[in-house]
């Protein structure tokens, strides 16, 4: 069965509005869900909803509207709050309504009021809609005594509905203080984790799975809401916490790792040092003060520079290896002999060329790897060619993850990302975006963003901000975008996204 967490399905309503989709049309589908399942259980009578000041509210109040337009039903509404305290404007438009469609409504300040209130004991069937997926933390009043008269209710034989999932129950399976104890649980679009624990069973109830209209591009694509999930900067943050990167590349070409490194500061990292060959590391320190140069023994990464390597692999937290290192026998020897050192890395470009069936399974379990191959990089990765057509193009990049135990971010139109079990899609960017160096940066993305992110997250945002950085840069250069012209647009994505 597919079950999703609280955070991924918030994300995916984020992405329903950023695909055009209103929450208003998701809140009037789930509340006319909610009034169904109500009149499957009862053909008539007093139908009281309790409901709190979040969109789990919101739901319920277009769940009495309906339920009001029908014959037979006297529906009441207890808010647990007043009506300027509802937390988003999708609900408070929906509790404005109810005072046109001969719902009852009750604004609650303290709990004495719930107690005094008859409507609890007078109800027929109870609708719990005060916290769904929303709680956090210790459960205050008044929501502990509606939680409490809700269950009285419950034990004297009525039924009662729990909108998403029984409110005080953790979403994600986690340790809970009390909860409703619901006859059946309606929950929305996909079964949430936490409705499946030994624990939650003796709470939910029969669990329904419906579906209410959500888009599926907004779960299949990479959206704002992914980026919604990446850990956000704490104000009591100190140098280094946001991120600590080496940039291993350099030698034939020395554009690359120095994109790559300033692509890692503008995502956000706090420190980036590019390890580059002596011939080259002028070249990237002239690319910006920011950077932190350490010059390798030669012209060419090599096995010699072994002596310095695994200290400074030791000192930060992800190792972005490949951008500009060239295929040359040493170089890919080196590659090979540095990897057990890493702890977090992502290879990109040349240092794909020396990965092999067998150094994966010596890596497996002590080295989390994201490799960010274009199409023939993959080809070669595998030994076959890639396949043009998208629905097997997804399935080998899926299988190639699985096998090999990685994250693949595959490039191209359609990026594809997947760790084997999970597979998302991103289509940002633009044909612009063939120019050289925008592989360069999406590698140092992605770094920064593992650096303090699951891997697959870090991949699936970090291919979303680099297109759409992409994007921005295109609008104003055209085919004659060039890759630090994306650069540029990194932390304008990023503030748009609110996550830096």
């Amino acid at each position: 069965m597919r079950y999703i967490s609280s955070s991924r399905m918030k994300a995916i309503d984020t992405n329903c509005a950023y695909l055009g989709m209103s929450p208003l049309q998701l809140m009037e589908n789930a509340g006319a869900a909610i009034a169904q399942s109500v009149k499957e259980r009862l053909g008539s009578g007093k139908v009281l909803f309790v409901a709190g000041r979040g969109n789990n509210g919101g739901d319920a109040f277009v769940a009495a509207r309906h339920l009001a337009g029908t014959p037979g039903y006297i529906v009441r509404v207890i808010l647990l709050g007043k009506d300027r305290d509802i937390g988003t404007e999708e609900a408070l438009h929906n509790f404005s309504l109810l005072r046109f469609s001969r719902v009852q409504t009750l604004e609650i300040r303290d709990s004495s009021q719930l107690t005094a209130s008859e409507w609890f004991s007078e109800a027929d069937l109870l609708v719990d809609a005060i916290f769904g997926t929303g709680v956090k933390g210790k459960i205050r009043e008044p929501e502990s005594t509606a939680i409490d008269l809700i269950n009285k209710e419950g034990k004297a034989g009525k039924t009662v509905i729990a909108v998403d999932i029984p409110s005080g129950l953790d979403p994600d399976g986690g340790e809970f203080e009390k909860t409703v104890d619901a006859d059946l649980t309606v929950t929305f679009h996909r079964m949430k984790a936490g409705l499946l624990t030994e624990q939650a069973k003796e709470h939910t109830g029969t669990v329904k799975v419906t579906e209410i209209g959500v888009c599926a591009d907004a779960e299949h694509y990479v959206g704002p809401g992914d980026l919604q999930m990446l850990q956000k900067r704490k104000p009591e943050a100190h140098k280094g916490k946001a991120g600590r990167i080496l940039v291993i590349g350099g030698g034939p070409y020395s554009g690359a790792p120095a994109l790559a490194a300033l692509a890692a500061l503008k995502a956000g990292a706090d420190l980036v040092t590019a390890a580059v060959p002596e011939s080259v590391s002028r070249i990237v320190a002239s690319y910006s003060p920011d950077l932190i140069v350490r010059k390798l023994s030669s012209n060419i990464l090599c096995p010699e520079d072994l002596s310095i390597l695994p200290d400074l692999i030791n000192s930060h937290d992800v190792v972005v290896m490949g951008m500009g290192l060239g295929r040359a026998t040493e170089t890919l020897e080196a590659v090979r002999k540095v990897l057990p050192f890493c702890r977090k890395v992502v290879l990109d470009a040349d240092a794909l060329s020396a990965l092999s069936g067998t150094l994966f399974e010596t890596l497996a379990g002590n080295c989390e790897i994201i490799v960010t191959p274009h199409a023939g990089e993959f080809a070669r990765l595998r030994n076959m060619e890639t396949p043009e057509i998208h629905e097997a193009r997804e399935k080998a990049v899926r299988e190639f993850s699985e096998e090999k135990g990685v994250i693949t971010l595959l490039k191209g139109k359609i990026d594809i990302i997947s760790d084997g079990k999970q597979t998302l899609l991103n289509r940002t960017g633009n044909p612009g975006m063939t120019v050289g160096g925008t592989g360069d940066v999406l590698a140092g993305i992605t770094g920064s963003l593992f650096s303090r992110n699951p891997a697959f997250l870090a991949a699936v945002c970090a291919a979303f901000i680099n297109g759409a950085a992409g994007d921005l840069a295109f609008e104003k250069a055209g085919n004659a975008l060039l890759a630090t012209d994306v650069l540029e647009k990194i932390p304008e994505i990023i503030k748009e996204a609110g996550i830096g």
